[in-house]
């Protein structure tokens, strides 16, 4: 059985969406990332980076949740546009990976995480943050879906991380960007993405962003004191 190593966090939980929609059956084990049980010596055997998420199919080991969507969409031949659009496919997969996952990523972190508020840090990220979104936003004028005429892959790649506009942007976020939000309410309205977010309640994960935390999530913070 496949087994799906993931935390609540974007990426691992588009993942999830995917497994829910195509009703494959998977094994999820938790990785703690406030305790450091991402640089486990058996999970860096899946994943030599420490990050969630990745997977275990039977042997065949996948890590970045781009790579695991795509792998998966290839396998199963679910939630793919027809071979013609796969151009647009790939282009928006590698949009997600390289432009929203880390600009959304530092914009969180600098704007919720940082030990010490950064001005030109915060303000970068915010102002790349919300670029992103425009460019969605733009892509979703007058189309339903992200790519072709159907839901697909890309969709659940979007919707993992446009999840945190407000926890972003603040709580008018969404507001700014009404095609972005008309596509994260109908994926998250769907019965896979109910699941998919509820998955990480059915594991303990440490809830405070204490010393602990802060040190197994942020490793330059401990060579720096070093």
């Amino acid at each position: 059985m496949l087994k799906f190593y993931f935390n609540g966090s974007p990426n691992p939980t588009k993942v999830a969406l995917f497994l829910e929609e195509a009703g494959l059956p998977y094994e999820p084990i938790a990785i703690d990332t406030r305790t450091g049980a991402q640089f486990n010596q058996d999970f860096l055997k899946v994943n030599p980076n420490g990050k969630v998420p990745a997977i275990d199919d039977d042997g065949v080991k996948v890590f970045d949740s781009n790579a695991i969507l795509l792998y998966l969409a290839e396998k199963t031949g679910k939630f793919l546009p027809p071979a013609a659009q796969r151009g647009e496919l790939l282009s928006w997969l590698m949009f997600v990976a390289t432009g929203i996952g880390p600009f959304f990523g530092q914009a969180v972190h600098f704007k919720h995480f940082a030990p010490e508020k950064i001005d030109y840090a915060h303000n970068r990220y915010q102002f790349e943050a919300k670029r992103h979104l425009g460019v969605l936003n733009d892509r979703l004028a007058g189309r339903q879906y992200m790519v072709g005429d159907s839901y697909t892959i890309v969709d659940m790649d979007v919707w993992g991380w446009v999840r945190m506009t407000n926890f972003i942007l603040g709580d008018e976020g969404f507001a700014q960007f009404p095609n972005v939000k008309r596509l994260h309410d109908e994926i998250s309205a769907r019965p896979a993405a109910v699941k998919a977010v509820a998955l990480k309640d059915q594991f303990k994960f440490k809830a405070e962003m204490d010393d602990e935390a802060r040190a197994a999530m942020f490793k330059h913070l401990a060579t720096s004191a070093a």
